[in-house]
């Protein structure tokens, strides 16, 4: 077995291939030098100085797995009729089946000065640690993008002392499939904290002033800053997958069992574009629970199996004091229900013209939400149904609407 990609999803799913009972041998490649880890905690404890504890497993008990990890290595092709891939130093790997883990790349701005020194992204964890060294107190710190990884740096950046701009091209925050009441309770949030944010604008270029780089905006207004931290999503890395005859899109193209069009030849976790399992509209998510789940997917029918990958969006996001957690597709709804929680929490439920919960989203200080939003969660998950009165009430438990179903 061959994985492509030694970040979290590669190296879950070479550990998940042996848990599945294979036997035979497995290659893990990597073009990142550190063994396979987590990335949620890039934006948050790297940034603030705590020491890095994601690692998946120390580099020698892959060895002690029968695993090949191969790290600070590029995989330039695959050849689907020799059942190969081709590394950069010349080697070759023969398949019996072949995971596509190469996850994605840093959206870089094209405009001039993008590439000056300060001007930069958080993707892999030397970016977090350089992008740490660079958060001092006082440091004057500009965040292109008002999403998740834009708005984890701001408040990072808070927490460290830093004068914190962030500007988002969008009429508001968080504009990819969170609500805009959540939206706007976590712009207040920021606000209060001292994070001054601009929206519906974007940098035109970047330019070096003294020791300063100064952030030229469309309508001729900007910002001096130490670091500019541009955070505006990911590229999918499907280009080996195009050379190599495959379909791709926003993504590499899977069925819901993360097959390609080759049958021996997978993809999973941030490159993936599968079949929602809600909608069942090309669906490609960046997530840490989407890749546990994917990898241990993708490496059982690797080794034989015939599992579909069945469970709805869940993320989050952990900004201050607060979280955001986001399960299914909130989109998909036609009446969104509010409910207040203790600690000024509140969770969302979105239903369709059913009735039926398609997603659910909540905001608050992270010990009073996480309780009542796996209680919601867990009434998503199993389909139950409650009217949205009932939903709205706080002194109707969500516990008693799980206990009743």
């Amino acid at each position: 077995m061959v994985i492509v990609g030694a970040g979290h999803v590669g190296g879950r799913a070479a550990l998940a291939l042996r848990e599945a009972g294979w036997a035979g041998l497995i290659a893990l490649v990597g073009d990142e030098a550190d063994a396979p880890y987590e990335r949620p905690p890039l934006s948050k404890g790297v940034l603030l100085g705590e020491p890095f504890a994601a690692t998946l497993r120390a580099p020698a008990a892959y060895a002690d797995e029968g695993i090949d990890l191969i790290t600070g290595t590029r995989v330039v092709s695959v050849d689907r009729e020799a059942r190969e891939v081709v590394l950069g130093d010349g080697r070759s790997l023969p398949y019996r089946a072949l995971l596509l883990a190469t996850g994605g790349r840093a959206r870089r701005l094209d405009i001039p000065g993008a590439q000056l020194p300060g001007v930069c992204t958080l993707r892999t964890l030397p970016e977090a640690n350089t992008l740490a060294q660079r958060l001092a107190p006082g440091a004057r710190c500009v965040v292109v993008g008002g999403g998740f990884i834009g708005l984890e740096v701001a408040a990072s950046a808070r927490g460290r002392g830093c004068d914190v701009v962030v500007l988002e091209a969008g009429p508001r925050l968080l504009g990819r499939g969170v609500p805009a009441s959540i939206a706007a309770r976590v712009l207040a949030l920021h606000e209060a904290r001292g994070v001054t944010i601009r929206l519906g604008v974007l940098p035109v270029a970047f330019e070096r002033r003294g020791d300063a780089l100064q952030v030229r905006l469309g309508d001729g207004s900007g910002f001096d800053a130490d670091t500019v931290v541009v955070g505006i999503g990911i590229v999918p890395n499907s280009e080996l997958a195009a050379r190599a005859g495959l379909a791709t899109g926003n993504g590499i193209v899977v069925d819901a069992g993360l097959r390609t069009a080759d049958p021996l030849v997978f993809a999973a976790g941030d490159v993936a574009l599968f079949p929602s399992p809600l909608s069942g509209r090309p669906l490609r998510l960046e997530s840490w629970h989407n890749a546990e789940e994917q990898a241990r997917i993708a490496a059982r029918n690797m080794a034989g199996g015939s599992e579909s990958v069945g469970a709805a969006p869940w993320f989050w996001s952990d900004q201050y004091e607060h979280q955001l957690q986001i399960a299914g597709d909130p989109t998909l709804g036609v009446q969104a229900v509010a409910r207040a929680v203790a600690g000024d929490a509140q969770i969302d439920f979105h239903l369709d013209a059913a009735g039926r919960m398609v997603g659910i989203a909540g905001f608050g200080p992270g010990g009073a939400l996480a309780k009542e939003f796996k209680l919601a969660r867990t009434l998503f998950e199993r389909g139950v149904t409650a009217d949205a009165q009932r939903l709205a009430d706080p002194e109707v438990k969500l516990k008693s609407l799980l206990a009743r179903a």
